[in-house]
């Protein structure tokens, strides 16, 4: 049975929208509801399964949450709210306070207009397709409230953030500091406006927080991780040594250097990775994506680090790195995983990583990768309508084979739906620059003529 509403990052829409309403997202707390208490594992008889439950700065975050609220207790499940907090601070708190599962509102680096939910489960890791899948077949169930005695309680907790501040914290070592650094982090006004600033500030950085000011409307806009002008700028303004750019719910992470070069996540995985090797303390290699850049690749293999590439989207790294038993993985976009800090992509965790390489090092971001060749690389997003199938698509797949023989080795074709928006994405990349532009229009206007039905 395949997910009709869950994506690659849980279920995302326009507010207001399909799946995004009310009404199917209290279905949706039911039906998750319904999965937990019919698996309660080693809950007593008498106790409710608990699930807690953050969001981003969203608007429509209110509404959602209280719709999933409603849908929870009424399935007989205690709710915990945390308020604004990061997605994987929900990942780690679940973990930490034993719950049994946590759900997070975020439509990630979206804009305002779009929402979405995601589950972790009580190991603070992404559900299993297997489990979405269960909460799918319930969906269309009707809503029977559990008598009042087994109702669910809701109730807020108030130090979700300065826990998740000292776990972060936790991850940079005890023998090191920030101190004599200067740091811009951009929050990109989402949900690290009160975490990171701090985490930074703690460790002893000179801190310059932007995008720290969300008023329900701005997230994602034009700033954090998926707008890295406002950080390279900033970090130029301030005469900052280091920048940082977060996205709307805290799981990608893009840096920049003392000129406002900004690197992306291929590139800090590499200075994490290289970093490991130089220490001792590298666990086997490194999984990416379709999309990790070639360069990058083959850069790893230079230092000897094994190299493995999942499907686009962090649960697939995650799944590659355990069945591999490695700990470091990563997408271009900038979800960054460590497992030994972490179960899940952590933005704020992954600085901290990147940070300690250029502490114990002394060496800067720029030096860091200075024998990392990224290959020029083209990204063309094709609007179509939902349910396009690329792989029917005879001239896209003949386009993309003229694509590969005039390459002639030197690249690599990728195309791939997007897992969260409406969007066929092509990507080239190869040595040759105008080659490889010239590619990827050649082949984007091939899938914009098919989703034409042309």
């Amino acid at each position: 049975m395949g997910r009709k509403y869950f994506g690659t990052d849980g279920v995302r829409g326009r507010v207001g929208e399909s799946p995004i309403t009310p009404e199917f997202v209290m279905h949706l707390g039911y039906a998750a509801g319904q999965v937990l208490v019919a698996d309660r594992g080693s809950l007593p008889p008498n106790q409710h399964p608990t699930v807690l439950i953050g969001k981003d700065t969203r608007i429509s975050g209110y509404m959602l949450e209280a719709a999933l609220e409603a849908g929870f207790t009424a399935a007989g499940v205690n709710v915990l709210m945390t308020g604004p907090m990061p997605t994987p601070a929900v990942a780690y708190l679940t973990r930490a306070l034993r719950l049994q599962a946590g759900v997070v509102i975020s439509a990630s680096h979206n804009p305002f207009e779009d929402n979405g939910i995601k589950f972790f489960s009580a190991g603070g890791q992404k559900l299993p397709d297997s489990v979405e899948e269960a909460i799918e077949a319930r969906l269309d169930r009707p809503i029977h409230t559990v008598e009042a005695r087994q109702l669910g309680r809701a109730r807020r907790i108030e130090d979700a953030a300065a826990r998740y501040i000292e776990f972060c914290k936790s991850t940079f070592p005890n023998h090191l500091d920030l101190r004599g650094m200067r740091i811009v982090v951009d929050c990109a006004h989402g949900a690290t406006y009160h975490i990171a600033p701090h985490v930074l500030h703690e460790l002893g950085a000179e801190v310059i927080a932007i995008g720290n000011e969300p008023n329900g409307f701005n997230i994602n806009d034009q700033c954090g991780a998926t707008h890295t002008k406002a950080l390279s700028d900033a970090v130029r303004t301030h005469r900052a040594d280091v920048g940082i750019a977060l996205d709307g719910d805290g799981d990608r992470l893009m840096m920049a250097d003392v000129k406002g070069r900004i690197y992306d996540g291929d590139q800090l995985v590499y200075v994490i990775a290289r970093h490991r090797i130089q220490t001792g303390y590298m666990k086997g290699g490194v999984v990416g994506t379709l999309m990790t850049n070639l360069g990058t690749e083959h850069a790893l293999g230079r230092i000897q680090i094994p190299f493995e590439r999942a499907k686009v989207g962090d649960r697939y790294v995650l799944e590659r790195l355990q069945a591999n038993g490695w700990t470091l993985g990563g997408e271009t976009s900038g979800h960054i995983l460590c497992l030994d800090k972490h179960t899940t992509g952590d933005g704020i965790v992954s600085a901290l990583q990147v940070l300690r390489a250029l502490r114990e090092t002394g060496e800067t971001l720029d030096a860091f990768t200075a024998d990392l060749e990224t290959y020029p690389q083209v990204m063309i997003n094709v609007p179509v309508a939902k349910g396009f199938k690329l792989d029917q698509a005879a001239a896209v797949q003949a386009s993309v084979a003229e694509a590969e023989t005039a390459l002639n080795g030197t690249g690599r074709v990728v195309l791939r739906a997007s897992g969260t928006e409406p969007l066929i994405r092509v990507m080239v990349e190869g040595r040759d620059a105008e080659l490889v532009r010239h590619t990827a229009e050649t082949i984007a206007a091939a899938v914009k003529t098919a989703a034409a039905g042309g």
